[in-house]
């Protein structure tokens, strides 16, 4: 600049930014004001104000061209993702509610996914639903990706409003090769013989089902891809609820009923400041979706 000033940041605002985008995308002053909805002097006012706070020189004029200097391409450089993100933002928050995204961590509503996002795109087709995978203890909702969760792992549950949708029958999955998926179901006691895969982050499978002194021995895996993958090789097996044995049906893997294990839990939980508004009609879906289906569990 001609004062030689080295430029501050205090002052900076998107709408500069947008101008000098603008300027170069379309190659003058006029058409900027043109597609901004401006003035053709407010451009300019933006333009030397971003260069006075800069403390740089952006752009080359003459009477009929317009092109960045090299600290203006540096800056057009920071300026287009700052921008990007910027509306990415104000779209998301502008959207708000008219999206419900509800995460789990292994499968959402087991064999009722389906007809539960039937149901909804039926009954709210105004409010757009999104299933998020997120393999954390709460399905991605304490990491903010979500607006509810499917939780089936054991977890505390205070600092959460919750709500429990129905229950499921425990499932064994074993390898095709196995002897034991030649039998209609297993008794939870036998499992202890066997080495059993366990995801300690969000299954719902404990140690605690078997009496101390005959429990398995274990392999620890890390998501349910690992966990089907240890399956598979026919040197572990493991211990599920109906909804994974719904969604996740592979080739070289088979699931069979356990005769006397207790059912899983299926919560639906929440954050209790500012809750999405369709947040008990997702309930109330999920809660009938489950009444209906209640019976004994069939073999996949």
């Amino acid at each position: 600049m001609d004062d030689g000033s080295r430029g501050n940041s205090t002052g900076l605002e998107l709408k500069h930014l947008r101008c000098l985008v603008a300027i170069v995308d379309t190659g003058s002053f006029t058409d900027a004001a043109f597609e901004l909805g401006i003035s053709q002097a407010a451009v300019s006012r933006n333009l030397l104000a971003l260069e006075k706070i800069l403390g740089v020189r952006l752009l080359h004029r003459t009477s009929r061209t317009v092109a960045p200097t090299t600290a203006g391409v540096q800056v057009l450089a920071r300026a287009r993702p700052l921008l990007s993100s910027a509306h990415e933002l104000v779209t998301e928050a502008t959207a708000g509610h008219s999206h419900l995204h509800i995460g789990h961590a292994w499968s959402a509503f087991g064999r009722h996914t389906t007809e539960f996002q039937r149901r909804w795109r039926h009954e709210h087709p105004e409010t757009q639903l999104r299933l998020i995978r997120h393999n954390s203890s709460t399905g991605g909702l304490a990491e903010g990706l979500c607006d509810l969760a499917v939780i089936r792992a054991p977890l505390n549950l205070k600092p959460w409003s919750h709500a429990l949708v129905g229950q499921e029958h425990r499932y064994l999955a074993l390898a095709s090769d196995d002897p034991w998926a030649r039998r209609r179901s297993i008794r939870l006691h036998e499992v202890a013989t066997r080495a059993l895969a366990l995801d300690r982050r969000t299954g719902t499978t404990t140690l605690n089902l078997w009496p101390e002194d005959g429990r398995p021995t274990v392999e620890y895996t890390h998501d349910i891809d690992d966990w089907l993958a240890a399956i598979a090789t026919g040197r572990c097996v493991g211990v599920t609820p109906q909804s994974t044995a719904a969604q996740y049906r592979r080739d070289g893997i088979t699931y069979r009923p356990l005769r006397d294990a207790e059912p899983v839990p299926v919560q639906l939980i929440w954050r209790r400041q500012d809750p999405h508004p369709a947040t008990h009609a997702a309930v109330a879906l999920a809660i009938d979706l489950y009444r209906e289906n209640r019976q004994a569990p069939a073999l996949p």
